[in-house]
């Protein structure tokens, strides 16, 4: 239920609207060369002003009765100057002005009315596809397992993997500001809810390989979220019988100050009913976001993003029954559970970006985020398990349950697995356009801090004793020779770690446009690079650098046809974070080295009109070579 009219925000929050008799109102809709609305348009008149909203519209209150200057600004565009505007008062005039094209972004190329085609191989993605795509977790990542080389191995967890990569290779932005995900959560229930709420999402766009150097050092995807700048005011607010979410967005009255902001509230225990194992599962998410915008003068905007989350996963296992065998004889293996588990993870992010426009052709832009997490894993499941038949009589009532079992042994698991993460970000972002050609490039400094207890042990209890180690100092003939020594846990971990890590990262890229024969063809060229230290209590000091050149080329030809062919590729470094240097043993490694990945992308695309719709044919030849892979073992999204 979305509301733009002001009257109901009156109803719900008591607010009072004063209105000066001497303004009127400009307003309209902002067109580009091909008549297409275009989104954050800066319209301007002396220090007041505002911006375009996604269908290109804009409202401006403007003082009545007296000559003033309208100037309409998008990077990429040539200025639109309405000079000696007079209004009368409480007039409304509808100005929709047409923006022509002086510069080309080379992330987003609108080559015919069908839609955006991306010359790096960047899906762009409607946000109202994303709301209305259903799932047992709908947003963002609901979606993005649709897409060609994106999948995913649990429909209760946000987490994807993208052409053979694991869950720790994707990168996630938020209006440039990077997002991290949990570290522990373990069982399908990592990340149960994503971060990026989708109520509040402006542009999607999303890239599986060959994107550019002014992202990330990962080795498999690019996931870029832009949340909204409001030209208005409204609330949004969605119920369900898996949660609740409200949105609010709000303008000042001079258009300096706008916010977006949502709470949402999840539960998934509807959705595990029907599992083979019975349980008493209770997963609970919550979280609160804003992201603000104030626009000090049209030279400098401070924007700041903000995020609490709050994910606790309480599961009793109660039975679980397998049947198996042939018809003539069936065979169960029946479960018995006691105990629970109670994972938990709390998040808070803090971000400030300030933008400064030094002219019309070079942004400045400086980032600084702090992000923190506090994540528990307890428990204590004692599973008793054992083997017999099916009863397979079809008049019986208790057809299809486990009878003449026979005992087999006991299995008791237990965790205490606690840590404490501290990410700090500073980066410097700019670009610079002249004419085609754009020049981009940014500075980084990430220190990490991580504090890490890590306990778990499973006992084994076989017709009577416990299974000791495959270990030789634990060899023996039980049950056949009584072993009296101490009981010892089958497996376990113990390990405490505390780690530190530098990183200073760096990228410079150039894009360019021209015009051979009749064709266009556009590039983009760039290299990034990282130096990164490790060290920590009892851990020796090491670091490294990596270098990744990266580039992107496409043609558009002059044809009848609507098509785009590209070619992407370059060298993609994933230097080591904390849980590529701890094993499962949990003994830090520090002098592991930095995963590397060639990438090649041979694309193309055709658009069409078939029965009046637009259409997109989209191919792509994939290729990918990884060097110093680090293994790892995959408990449904459990990484280790």
């Amino acid at each position: 239920m979305k509301c733009t009219r002001l009257i109901l925000l009156f109803v719900l929050f008591g607010f009072t609207l004063h209105i000066s008799a001497q303004t009127a109102t400009l307003t309209g809709i902002v067109l580009n060369n091909e008549n297409e609305p275009l989104q954050e348009v800066n319209i301007a008149i002396g220090s007041i002003g505002t911006f375009s909203d996604e269908n290109g519209f804009y409202s401006l209150q403007v003082t009545a009765d007296e000559a003033i200057t309208v100037t309409f600004s998008h990077l990429g565009h040539e200025n639109v100057v309405l000079e000696n505007l007079v209004l009368n008062t409480n007039e409304v005039f509808e100005f929709n002005p047409v923006l022509s094209t002086n510069t080309i972004q080379i992330a987003g190329v609108t080559i015919t009315p069908t839609g955006k085609k991306s010359v790096t191989g960047i899906i762009t993605v409607s946000p109202e596809i994303v709301r209305n795509i259903p799932g047992a977790n709908a947003g963002v990542e609901n979606i993005l397992k649709l897409l060609p080389g994106v999948s995913s191995s649990n429909e209760l967890s946000t987490q994807y993997n993208v052409r053979g990569g694991n869950y720790d290779e994707n990168l996630v932005y938020v209006n440039e500001i990077e997002v991290y995900r949990p570290f522990l959560v373990r069982s399908a229930q990592q990340e149960g809810m994503s971060f990026v709420n989708s109520d509040m999402v402006q542009n999607v766009r999303f890239s599986s390989g060959g994107f550019q150097a002014k992202y990330g050092d990962k080795l498999s995807s690019v996931l870029d979220i832009t949340y909204k700048k409001p030209s208005e005011t409204g609330v949004q607010i969605d119920l369900s019988f898996l949660g609740a979410s409200a949105t609010v967005e709000t303008v000042s009255k001079n258009k300096k100050l706008s916010t977006i902001s949502g709470v949402r509230y999840r539960n998934n225990g509807l959705l595990v009913n029907s599992q083979q194992t019975n349980t008493n599962f209770n997963p609970t998410f919550a979280d609160a976001q804003t992201f603000t915008t104030y626009r000090f003068s049209n030279k400098f905007h401070l924007d700041f993003l903000g995020n609490i989350s709050i994910n606790d996963y309480q599961n009793e296992p109660l039975k679980r029954q397998t049947n198996f065998g042939t018809i003539s004889e069936p065979k169960s293996l029946v479960v018995f559970y006691q105990g629970e588990e109670n994972n938990r993870y709390n998040t808070v992010l803090g971000a400030l970006k300030g933008n400064y426009f030094l002219n019309d052709n070079t942004t400045l832009k400086l980032i600084a985020s702090l992000y923190h997490t506090t994540e528990e894993e307890y428990s204590d499941v004692i599973a008793q398990y054992a083997l017999g038949s099916v009863d397979s009589d079809l008049s019986s009532d208790s057809f299809g349950s486990a009878t003449n079992l026979r005992g087999i042994g006991t299995q008791f698991n237990r965790a205490r697995n606690e840590l404490d993460a501290l990410i700090f970000n500073l980066s410097h972002k700019g670009n610079h356009t002249s004419e085609n050609k754009v020049l981009e490039w940014g500075l980084k400094y990430t220190h990490e801090d991580i504090r890490d207890q890590l306990r778990e042990s499973e006992f084994i209890d076989s017709v009577g004793f416990f299974v000791r180690p495959p270990l030789p100092e634990f060899s023996n003939n039980q049950p056949e020779e009584p072993f009296e020594s101490p009981l010892v846990a089958y497996d376990g971990v113990n390990a405490t770690n505390f780690v530190k890590t530098d990183r200073f990262s760096g990228f410079v890229q150039f894009s360019n446009r021209l015009n051979i024969a009749t064709h266009n063809v556009y590039y983009n060229l760039g290299i990034r690079a990282q130096y990164w230290s490790v060290s920590g209590k009892d851990i020796k000091t090491s670091s490294q650098t990596v270098v990744s050149p990266r580039g992107q080329v496409s043609l558009k030809p002059n044809w009848k046809r609507d098509m785009l062919f590209r070619l992407s590729g370059g060298l993609y470094h994933q230097p080591p974070f904390y849980r590529e240097l701890r094993d499962q043993t949990g003994t830090i490694n520090p002098d592991v080295k930095a995963q590397e990945s060639i990438h090649f992308v041979l694309g193309n695309e055709y658009s069409f009109n078939l029965w009046e719709r637009p259409f997109t044919l989209m191919s792509e030849v994939y290729y990918k070579k990884l060097n110093n892979v680090n293994t790892y073992t995959l408990e449904d999204v459990r990484i280790r």
